[in-house]
């Protein structure tokens, strides 16, 4: 494994990490789950992600990872949540209202078995909630101890931007990690989020770097979809039907000829790709078996020549 620092934290973190957003406590099978977390942290990966509302209830795929990290040293890795999203009927039971986000904190740290979280996201933009106020929020949560570092998950550059400088003005602990989609067919942070995130010193921690499963192959035009895949499995499969349209199964022919070129995997491909921008801290997959875990890491040794580079970048123009 290879590690880099978060943005300008000290902290480091992973290149590949794990996330359990879709899989755990939703439809891995739990001992398969569990079999994930333990593949990975044998691997080097120390880095863990989760939220409040992964899972099929609120707060059950924290409980999910509490059990499966257990039997490690908690200061061995790092373990992040998010708030934002409804978790009730209640009008103050969503948002980033100060309110909101210290009930969710509380909840997910006893969910999560532990005293603190390394990284708190914002896991949206929250218009109704003033600047001052969510910054504020999570500098109080940081000086109790309770978070190590704060970040946003999927805010626009301009509101980052706007983040940073109230946190200036008040001078309270700054934001240090960014989490927004990334992969080859969903490349909007290139243009405002990732080059801010690095003059501010947010590392950005990429989800969905495999556009959902599209960029392992097993998805192929004109053959059926894999059984008891994400695009087979009702609660979930419309976050990859987007992605299965026949000029990205075209594309998905061409990068594949690229890897077999260079003689690794797509996913292996697709993860190299994403991890050649330096301020990349990490790359979140998703795993429901143990071997992809193995296969994705392997990515962190594959380094892509600038002819390489050039050829992925005529594919997907």
């Amino acid at each position: 494994m290879k590690y880099r620092r978060l943005g300008k934290a000290g902290i480091k973190v992973s290149e590949i990490a794990l996330g359990s957003w879709l899989t755990y406590g939703t439809v891995t099978e739990q001992n398969t789950a569990e079999a994930c977390v333990h593949q990975a942290y044998e691997l080097g990966v120390n880095h863990f992600d989760c939220a409040n509302v992964y899972g099929s209830t609120p707060h059950e795929a924290e409980r999910f990872l509490a059990k499966a990290l257990q039997p490690f040293p908690r200061d061995s890795y790092v373990l992040t949540t998010k708030a934002f999203w409804p978790v009730g009927p209640g009008v103050n039971d969503r948002g980033l209202s100060r309110k909101h986000l210290t009930s969710q904190l509380e909840q997910s740290l006893k969910a999560l078995n532990t005293d603190y979280v390394d990284i708190f996201y914002c896991h949206r933009y929250d218009p109704d909630t003033e600047m001052e106020e969510i910054v504020s929020t999570i500098d109080d949560f940081v000086r109790q101890g309770k978070v190590r570092y704060g970040g946003v998950s999927e805010w626009p550059a301009e509101k980052i931007a706007e983040a940073v400088q109230v946190q200036s003005v008040l001078g309270t602990h700054p934001l240090r990690a960014s989490q927004p989609v990334y992969n080859m067919f969903n490349r909007y942070i290139e243009q405002a989020v990732l080059p801010l995130c690095e003059q501010y010193g947010l590392g950005v921690v990429v989800f969905s770097p495999l556009a959902q499963g599209l960029l392992t192959g097993k998805y192929r035009k004109g053959q059926p979809l894999p059984p008891g895949s994400r695009a087979t499995t009702e609660k979930i499969s419309h976050f990859i039907t987007r992605y299965l349209t026949d000029e990205n199964f075209a594309k998905v022919e061409d990068l594949l000829s690229v890897a077999n070129d260079l003689g690794i995997s797509l996913s292996q491909l697709a993860l190299a790709w994403v991890l050649r921008q330096p301020a990349i801290s990490s790359a979140l997959i998703g795993a429901s078996k143990p071997e992809q875990v193995v296969e994705n890491v392997k990515a962190v040794d594959v380094e892509l020549p600038l002819d390489i580079l050039k050829r992925i970048d005529q594919i997907l123009q």
